[in-house]
């Protein structure tokens, strides 16, 4: 359980860079640009990390070996353009579903997909089956985020046909876990995934801020407090615990982890910085536990 723990960090890690990313687009009044800006700023660390570091260096050149080599693939490099298309479809759709919407339509994307993932064996540990514990574990775990987000779950009948984009972006994250825990496995370093997967998403996001500019215009100049721009930071926190965690969890185990990892962070939000309009609520705290129970209940083996 010492992999779970370890992702669910990552998961409060990811809770905070939501607050922190949502207060940015706000401010700006354009998510994309502000993705953008977190990404940006991630990759220019991870840079600046691996240019400084000898072993970090040296597993980029494995990397490039094992692709060329033909034992890595071109396209399981390519895990950053899920997290992109995930803030990207957060843009297009969180003002039609909501957020509480948003993230069940997400949570139960990713879920199924990370019972598939890990069924066909995709990531760098063994195939595991889908037994009854690990079902059970990851429906729980879909009723948890439910209940959780229950209190803000309004939203018309005919918006929820927009739910498919982020279940899909759901579906993403869960390859882009596997994918990401085989370059580290190629690359020997926890550092060299991480810059892989934030270069990628960067990449991706300069496109879909190239398309927002064209249609939306230029945005709100962002703003001077420094706090506004740790989105990053908390971003490479969230992929390091991952990619490190993955090959002992499974895709299923770590995805369900974050999810707990994230509720926990947002009720630590809510108790010590709450929003305007928010607030700790029991559906939150509820829903958080019986997240706590789908991770033991997706852990236990046959």
């Amino acid at each position: 359980m010492a992999g779970a723990a370890l992702t669910a960090v990552g998961g409060v890690a990811l809770a905070v860079q939501g607050r922190v990313n949502g207060q940015l687009g706000h401010v700006m009044r354009d998510g994309v640009f502000a993705a953008l800006i977190s990404f940006g700023i991630g990759t220019v660390l991870l840079v600046a990390a691996v240019s400084i570091t000898p072993s970090a260096r040296a597993g980029l050149i494995r990397l490039r070996t094992s692709v060329r080599g033909g034992r890595l693939r071109p396209w399981q490099c390519l895990g950053g353009a899920c997290g992109a298309f995930l803030v990207t479809s957060q843009g297009f759709t969180v003002s039609i579903l909501g957020v509480a919407v948003f993230t069940v339509a997400v949570v139960a994307g990713q879920v199924v997909a990370s019972l598939a993932v890990d069924r066909a064996g995709l990531g760098p540990g063994e195939a595991q089956p889908i037994t009854l514990p690990r079902a059970v574990g990851a429906l729980l775990a879909v009723v948890a985020v439910v209940i959780a987000v229950s209190d803000h779950a309004a939203v018309e009948a005919g918006g929820l046909w927009w739910a498919l984009l982020p279940a899909v972006a759901g579906l993403g994250l869960a390859w882009q876990t596997a994918v990401n825990g085989l370059v580290r496995v190629e690359a020997g370093n926890i550092v060299v995934p991480t810059l892989v997967n934030f270069s990628v998403g960067t990449g991706v996001l300069i496109i879909a801020a190239l398309v927002d500019l064209a249609v939306k215009g230029v945005p709100d100049a962002p703003p001077g407090e420094w706090w506004y721009y740790v989105g990053g930071l908390l971003g490479m926190v969230a992929i390091l615990t991952a990619v490190t965690a993955v090959r002992f969890t499974g895709v299923l185990l770590l995805g369900l982890s974050s999810v707990a990892g994230q509720l926990t962070g947002a009720v630590l939000l809510d108790v010590f910085l709450p929003t305007a309009g928010g607030g700790l609520s029991t559906t939150s705290l509820i829903g958080t536990a019986i997240t706590m129970v789908a991770v033991g209940i997706a852990a236990i083996r046959r």
